[in-house]
């Protein structure tokens, strides 16, 4: 088969089956992602991908939507920057398959930025009489980022040892030499999960190796051993599991995975070692507490706080948010985007590997320890030397001007990699220092040096990359550097043919899409246990004239959503069952709340038990429905996700794409709803009044702010009532008069109780309300959330003055409560509207 037969798709598909994403015509996806690539070649995407257009769309979007201020203040729009950015710190944990228990995320300036953050942080031991000294220890094959730790290192009398990739191994001892509990020296290895140079992915498995001291130098050197990963070139086309190697620290580049934001990167830092990482400089927002007139700091509890100088790169978070949505809306995830990028590379070496000029002599010499067998040990990148007819060198500075005119894309040096360089080229220490002597300096256009090349050609593929891309570079290299006739090795090709490329299975990491609900007519009939969606105000308040009653039940089944009001409802282990069990949260996973979304109470969302249905009902727009229960099967379907909730961490489970739709149309803006993980749990940071320590770690919460209940009193909502009327009296101005109902409404509670002097439920620490035992677990300080008018949506400034005004400043309304559930109690508990209340006051 000759050279032109060679170079088509089906020749293509013939060797490798994975091409492009979700069965969606790959060449569709460039001309409405990446229009202003059309006619390039573009093969450097190891520098830096390609970043689509919607992912800088939906950014500059949400830039123009929201008010992003500064997360250090603590005013609505800083308090939503703070969340966005933390959320984003999930975002990135997640893919990374670990979590914030496991985990911190510190934003940098990029790759570079994060090492110098270790190697300045790290508490390098020099050599004494006493105590051995640290060892920083790097792969040969390292980036210049990662060798310029030298530099800091020598400086402190530190070793610093360079290791062949040989020697990890070769060197090992048979057994692991553990954890040295005597000795606690501490010594970094750094390497790579991928060569820059040449695309080698090295054993992850090198991590558990040095830190148990089995693999060399670790094996060699008494003391306690951690381990840099160098990730950014890995992650830009492969996935990588921190379970499976928890390395200590992990830098990575954002422009790297996404082609924007640049001048954005990350450590992630495993918790266990980030304790031990010493800073001296101290900025803005990294103390808990300091004196400018002594020598006294004390630094910030959170990792992440801890690390990061003044104020983050907040808008380039956010953006990474983005880049996260569009590359799994387009590709599904990095194992297609490993297998679509090493079917590329792996055609491309086998016909460049190949290819031969009319005389026979190969046309190019390629920088590979392996022969692209599988994409666990191969990137997608592929590093080379063109070589004429007479098996000399061809410059790579030749080979770029030339691949210039035809608008190919490539990169030519030693890509800041002169270890992995002088391997594969065989470039001596004296030839360097000979090299630099003829005025050859890292980055120039000098290529050769006495005819031996100073350098190499690197191509490298992205996931927008396709096969007419390979196509365009090898019909470039035979029309330009191959004397004619071309020829193909064909001895070699079959060979290569035949190699069994490991490919693991496809779907392994492929969500699966399930419908997540339906529409449907709610069905006017209702069980006789179950309430009508009343919404507030259809209770009559003066049919409960009994002291200490309870008149109204009210759940929220999706967060600051409106309320579903019932006459008898279970209890459940978090509270009223199905309670804040869902939220709403906008284009960038961050909570929605009144606060930012004031339309949110105009969603009604109604519980209907016997269908096992959560109904969506608005004003204007059709119903739909999500299930109350996920079965395993569905559960797994929906895409887990983390969010925050009053400072806490959630893990959530997002609802589909119905539901992200019917709300992002009512509300006007992308959104999604989340329901909270049936297997996760978040504990009550408020202890309850006269509970034990077993009382409060046993209370659970869903999705509420700070308690399982909230509790209010008729009585104490009257009164404000009244001091709202004497202010309007007093008034030279207008000043909104709000009914009982419409007061009620804002304080949004769970129990509304009668028959109680005005906030006199401040005062019990525990209360019976029918069967079931309750504690008070503090007060509930309100915010200018109370003044959303829950029927129309508009806001105010009452009742929040008023309280503000009859409190003296103390804007608190209405009790939390924690339910106290007979221990071992399988039985679930059942208020009604009407029982009495048995309170018990603080004694005097």
């Amino acid at each position: 088969m000759d050279f032109q037969n060679l170079c088509t798709f089906d020749t293509f598909k013939q060797l490798w089956s994975h091409y492009g994403y979700h069965g969606e015509n790959l060449q569709e996806v460039i001309k409405r992602e990446f229009t202003r690539i059309k006619g390039t070649t573009y093969l450097d995407h190891a520098a830096t991908t390609l970043y689509p257009e919607s992912l800088v769309r939906d950014y500059f979007q949400d830039l123009s939507r929201n008010v992003y201020g500064n997360p250090h203040s603590h005013n609505p729009s800083s308090r939503l920057t703070h969340d966005t950015v933390e959320r984003v710190r999930y975002r990135v944990l997640q893919h990374f398959n670990t979590t914030p228990e496991e985990y911190s995320v510190i934003f940098t300036a990029g790759c570079t930025s994060t090492l110098k953050l270790v190697a300045e942080s790290f508490p390098w031991r020099r050599q004494t009489e006493s105590k051995a000294g640290s060892h920083f220890c790097y792969l040969t094959d390292s980036h210049t980022s990662v060798v310029g730790i030298r530099g800091l290192t020598s400086g402190l009398g530190v070793v610093a040892l360079p290791v062949s990739p040989q020697e990890v191994e070769n060197k090992a001892k048979d057994v692991a030499q553990g954890e040295d509990v005597i000795c606690e020296t501490p010594h970094l290895f750094c390497y790579p999960a991928q060569s820059n140079f040449s695309g080698k992915k090295y054993p992850l498995s090198h991590v558990k190796g040095i830190q148990t001291r089995h693999l060399y130098p670790a094996c060699d050197h008494q003391g306690r051993w951690f381990v840099l990963l160098d990730a950014a070139s890995h992650v830009s086309c492969s996935p990588l599991n921190l379970q499976e190697c928890p390395a200590d620290f992990i830098p990575i580049s954002f422009y790297k995975m996404f082609g924007f934001p640049t001048g954005l990167g990350a450590l992630l830092v495993r918790n266990d070692a980030a304790g031990m990482l010493k800073k001296t400089y101290f900025g803005g927002g990294t103390a808990a507490a300091y004196l400018s007139g002594e020598d006294y700091y004390v630094q910030a509890a959170n990792i992440s706080d801890r690390f990061e100088d003044g104020t983050v790169s907040f808008l380039d978070i956010i953006a990474v948010n983005h880049g996260f949505d569009t590359l799994y809306r387009l590709t599904g995830g990095m194992h297609n985007i490993q297998q679509h990028t090493f079917g590329l590379a792996r055609y491309t070496y086998m016909l460049l590997s190949s290819l031969c000029h009319g005389n026979g002599l190969p046309a190019a010499q390629i920088y590979s320890e392996g022969q692209f067998e599988s994409p666990i040990t191969q990137g997608a990148i592929l590093n080379f030397n063109l070589k004429d007819c007479y098996g000399q060198i061809i410059g790579y500075s030749q080979v770029d001007r030339m691949a210039s005119l035809y608008n190919i894309h490539v990169r030519t040096g030693c890509f800041c990699n002169t270890g992995a360089c002088q391997s594969f080229l065989g470039i001596t220490n004296q030839q360097m220092r000979r090299n630099l002597l003829a005025g050859h300096v890292c980055g120039d256009s000098i290529d050769l040096v006495d005819g031996q090349p100073t350098g190499s050609v690197r191509v490298s593929f992205g996931y927008m990359s396709t096969f007419e891309d390979c196509q365009k570079f090898l019909n470039f290299v035979a029309e330009c550097f191959v004397e004619k006739p071309v020829t193909v090795d064909q001895v070699r090709i079959e060979k290569l043919k035949t190699a069994t490329a490991a490919s693991p299975d496809a779907n392994e990491y492929l969500p699966i899409k399930i419908p997540n609900g339906e529409i449907c007519k709610v069905d006017e009939k209702e069980s006789p246990t179950e309430a009508s969606l009343r919404g507030f105000g259809h209770r009559d308040s003066n049919s409960h004239k009994e002291a200490y009653t309870l008149t109204n039940i009210y759940i929220y089944p999706i967060k600051s959503c409106g309320p579903y009001e019932v006459n008898d409802w279970p209890v459940g282990p978090l509270g009223l069952l199905y309670d804040r069990c869902w939220m709403v949260v906008n284009g960038n996973g961050v909570c929605l709340s009144q606060k930012r979304e004031p339309r949110l109470c105009l969603i009604h969302p109604r519980v209907h038990l016997p269908s096992n249905k959560l109904l969506l009902q608005a004003s204007g727009i059709d119903t739909i429905s999500v299930p109350l229960e996920n079965n395993t099967q569905v559960r797994t379907s929906y895409r887990v996700c983390q969010s925050k909730v009053c400072g806490d961490r959630v893990e959530t489970v997002d609802c589909g794409d119905e539901a992200a739709s019917w709300l992002s149309h009512f509300l006007g803006q992308p959104c999604r709803l989340i329901r909270q993980s049936p297997d996760f749990t978040r504990d009550m940071k408020k202890r309850p009044s006269g509970g034990t320590e077993t009382t409060a770690t046993s209370a659970s919460l869903s999705l509420v702010n700070e308690a399982q209940y909230l509790m209010i009193n008729r009585a104490s909502v009257e009164l404000i009532q009244k001091l709202m009327s004497s202010r309007q009296d007093n008034s030279e101005g207008e000043l909104m008069l709000l009914d009982t109902q419409n007061i009620i409404s804002r304080f949004r509670a769970n129990l509304v109780i009668a028959g109680v002097e005005p906030f006199e439920e401040d005062n019990w620490p525990h209360l019976i309300i029918g069967n079931t035992p309750f504690m008070f677990a503090g007060q509930c300080g309100r915010c200018q959330m109370i003044g959303v008018d829950q029927e129309t949506g508009t806001k105010t400034k009452e009742p929040l003055t008023s309280l503000a005004a009859y409190r003296n400043g103390k804007v608190t309304f209405g009790v939390y409560l924690t339910h106290q559930l007979p221990e071992g109690s399988t039985e679930a508990s059942v208020l009604s509207a009407g029982s009495l209340i048995q309170p018990e006051p603080h004694s005097s």
